[in-house]
């Protein structure tokens, strides 16, 4: 059973050995910069969305003020939706660098505005951000590799192994107790920033403290295979660089090389539309329906709204409930092709679960982003709520339009309001 002088003999030990406190001064300021710069990250796009909003009501606002008619206030107002971060965001960014979290939506066809978006170099999206997340699951276990892999070997190797093994009152409990040294001081430098980080983002402690447990159990699974590994190589022989590199093999094949195979063969395992074809279609639709007899685009409007079959007579060649027609029928035309493409994207993310058991870091990055509701999941809820929110729209302008409502800008004061 280890004692408290063993960790006391332990500690003062390693605090006499400079290079140890240099890594952990290192390590520390690695974790101090992977927090600072996710809450600067999150605070800008906070920022961002608390900017955009100010502006949307007050274009939308002067955009209604110079219309005559619902289909052109429709036309030219613009409606914010956004998904904000959440407090947690900081440590784990997620799927907020590759996937859309703000869009200014119209009452056209919504395929094309949803996917039509500035989208962030995809090769720099691929490495992905360096936040807490990052440091956890990818360079954690270099750390302690780096840290416990010689626990032994260099005691034998500097030529005071025998020595400690005579001297010690039992060696089981002298290289635990200096790997729970080493352990618990790399354990700290981590995550007191990341406490810090919640406490000014007003993070939820519970989710804070999970984040911390899930690093702890990282961090064992690494020091047990480290301690491990070491152990039956130095017992037989190895030296330090040997360990180190069998050690460094093991995290190359979890941390990258199971990561990058699994996503090429699950990208050519499930089938996915392409979003390119998806815009082409809806873009072909609606502007062919200009070219269309009338009844082409009603009878497919219909098959969707039988609601409105009384009300598609048309007066002249134009007019807005045709346009909002064929807008909608766009969207019909690709609503297999978009649900397709969204439940692959699903398939996917299953698919990089199950491969994650095979790959701590893995299953580590998508824990932490699931905590901070920055992974598929919440991307793909988001997008739903775009959704249902552009669906409002539609709902709300359909009977001023069919039914030949004389404009009234009061009226619009009932328009729906997005809520993230």
């Amino acid at each position: 059973m280890i004692r408290f002088s063993d960790f006391s003999r332990e500690t003062i030990f390693l605090s006499r050995q400079p290079y140890v406190l240099i890594f952990l001064m290192i390590v520390l300021a690695l974790s101090i910069f992977s927090v600072w710069s996710g809450i600067a990250e999150t605070q800008a796009q906070q920022n961002t969305i608390e900017s955009l909003l100010e502006k949307d009501n007050v274009d939308r606002a002067q955009a209604l003020e110079k219309q005559s008619s619902y289909g052109s206030a429709a036309y030219y107002s613009f409606h914010l939706t956004y998904f904000p971060p959440s407090p947690l965001a900081f440590a784990a960014m997620g799927q907020r660098d590759i996937y859309p979290w703000k869009h200014r939506i119209r009452m056209l066809a919504l395929e094309g505005q949803i996917y039509e978006t500035d989208a962030d170099n995809p090769e720099l999206s691929f490495l992905g951000r360096f936040d807490f997340a990052f440091l956890i699951s990818v360079l954690m276990p270099l750390f302690i590799i780096l840290l416990l892999h010689d626990i032994r070997s260099s005691e034998r190797e500097a030529g005071r192994f025998d020595l400690l093994i005579v001297t010690a009152r039992n060696q089981h409990t002298l290289w635990t107790a200096r790997a729970l040294v080493l352990s618990i001081a790399l354990m700290l430098v981590l995550l007191l920033p990341l406490f810090v980080g919640a406490a000014i983002m007003q993070a939820s402690l519970s989710k804070t403290v999970l984040m911390a447990l899930i690093t702890l159990a990282h961090l064992l699974f690494w020091g047990a295979i480290t301690i491990t590994v070491g152990k039956l190589m130095a017992m037989r022989g190895q030296s330090s660089p040997r360990i180190a590199s069998a050690l460094l093999a093991l995290w190359l094949t979890l941390a990258v090389i199971v990561p990058v195979v699994s996503d090429t063969a699950i990208n050519k395992t499930v089938k996915s539309p392409n979003g390119g074809d998806l815009l082409l279609l809806q873009r072909e639709t609606v502007n062919d329906a200009w070219d269309l007899p009338f009844s082409d685009t009603w009878d497919a409007f219909l098959s969707k709204h039988p609601d409105w079959a009384e009300h598609t007579q048309m007066e002249s060649s134009f007019e807005w409930k045709w346009y909002y027609a064929f807008q909608q029928v766009g969207d019909q035309k690709t609503e297999d092709l978009s649900n397709a493409y969204r439940n692959a994207i699903a398939k996917k993310d299953t698919a990089a679960g199950v491969v994650a058991f095979f790959s701590p870091p893995m299953m580590t990055q998508r824990l932490m982003t699931s905590l901070a509701d920055t992974d598929i999941t919440a991307s793909l809820g988001y997008e739903q709520r775009v959704r249902d929110f552009h669906q409002s729209l539609r709902y709300f302008y359909y009977p001023l339009l069919f039914n030949k409502s004389e404009f009234n800008l009061q009226v619009m004061d009932d328009l729906p309001r997005f809520l993230p």
